[in-house]
C-alpha cells in the first residue's frame, strides 16, 4: 500500500507494502477537535461536537459506479479493502446499517480485535462496536446471532409507529429499540442525535445505498471512505447512494488517498 495524498516524503509511506493495523488506525482516526478536522484544508466538523457526533460511511464501488455485484459487495473487495473495513470498525462506537443490508450481507455481531483493544480502552469504548440496525418494518430475524450473541447489545432504530409485536420481539431477543422518527419511518437526521445521547458519537455506516442516500440528503454525512475497485460490473446495480435528490450537490474535500493492487482508498470530508 502507498499513500498518494497528502504527499509524504516518509519512505514508509511511499513503499508498496502491507500497512499494519496501527498505521491504518492513525490514518483513519476520528478527528478530535476543529483544528484537526480543518488541518490541511480537509474540511469537516469535529468529532468533539458531542451533540451530534461524526458519521462516516465506508463503501466500495466499481469503476463504472456499481455498489455491489449480485447483491453483495464482497466481489468488489480486496484484502486491503477488508483490512480498512476492519480498521474502521475497530475505531467506531457504533456501526449503523440498513435492514436490507443486514439481510443481504448476512450481518453478524462485531467482534473484539486485539489490535484495537488499547485504543478502545483509552477512549472508554467497549471491546467491539455496537451494531445499530435501521428498520421501519422490523422485518428482521431476531433469532440470528446479530441479536442473540453480540458482545454489546445490538440496537434497532425505528419509528414511533413501528408494530408493537415486532418491537416486543426485538426486545425479547436482547436488542435495544430506539425511536428515531415520529411516524413508522426513521428520520435520518435524528439518528446521530439519538445515538449521541447514549455516548455513541464515532459513527460508521456501511450502507446500503438507499440509507446512505437518505443520510446525505439530510445533511448528516460528515465523511465518505470510498474504495474504488479496478473492475467494471455493468448490470443494474445501484450507485453507492440511491436516495432523494439533493437540491444542490454537497461539496466534500479530499482528505487522503492510498493505493494497493490498483484499488484506490479515498477519504472525503464534508466542508
Amino acid at each position: 500500500m502507498r499513500r498518494l495524498f497528502p504527499a509524504s516524503h516518509e519512505t514508509s509511506d511511499l513503499d508498496n507494502r502491507q500497512w499494519g493495523l496501527d498505521e491504518l488506525a492513525d490514518v483513519y482516526a476520528y478527528p478530535t477537535d476543529r483544528d484537526e478536522a480543518l488541518e490541511g484544508g480537509q474540511g469537516g466538523r469535529p468529532d468533539g461536537d458531542r451533540d451530534t457526533g461524526w458519521l462516516r460511511a465506508n463503501m466500495v464501488s466499481s469503476l463504472d459506479g456499481a455498489a455491489h455485484h449480485e447483491g453483495r459487495s464482497q466481489p468488489l473487495s480486496s484484502d486491503a479493502d477488508m483490512r480498512i473495513f476492519g480498521t474502521l470498525r475497530g475505531l467506531a462506537d457504533a456501526v449503523v446499517v440498513g435492514a436490507q443490508t443486514v439481510r443481504q450481507e448476512g450481518y453478524r455481531p462485531a467482534r473484539a480485535r486485539e489490535a484495537f483493544a488499547a485504543r478502545r480502552a483509552a477512549l472508554g469504548q467497549p471491546p467491539a462496536p455496537v451494531i445499530a440496525v435501521v428498520s421501519a418494518s422490523l422485518d428482521l430475524d431476531f433469532a440470528l446471532p446479530l441479536f442473540t450473541e453480540p458482545l454489546v447489545p445490538t440496537i434497532v432504530l425505528t419509528g414511533a409507529g413501528a408494530a408493537p409485536d415486532r418491537v416486543a420481539a426485538a426486545r425479547k431477543a436482547g436488542a435495544e429499540v430506539i425511536v428515531a422518527g415520529d411516524s413508522a419511518r426513521v428520520e435520518p437526521g435524528r439518528v446521530k442525535r439519538v445515538l449521541a445521547e447514549r455516548g455513541l458519537t464515532r459513527l460508521l455506516t456501511e450502507g446500503g445505498p438507499k440509507m446512505l442516500g437518505q443520510f446525505a440528503a439530510a445533511g448528516a454525512l460528515d465523511e465518505l471512505c470510498l474504495s474504488l475497485a479496478p473492475m467494471v460490473a455493468a448490470g443494474a446495480a445501484p450507485r453507492i447512494m440511491n436516495g432523494p435528490r439533493l437540491e444542490v450537490p454537497e461539496r466534500f474535500v479530499l482528505a487522503s488517498v492510498m493505493e494497493e493492487a490498483g484499488f484506490l482508498f479515498t477519504r472525503y470530508r464534508r466542508i
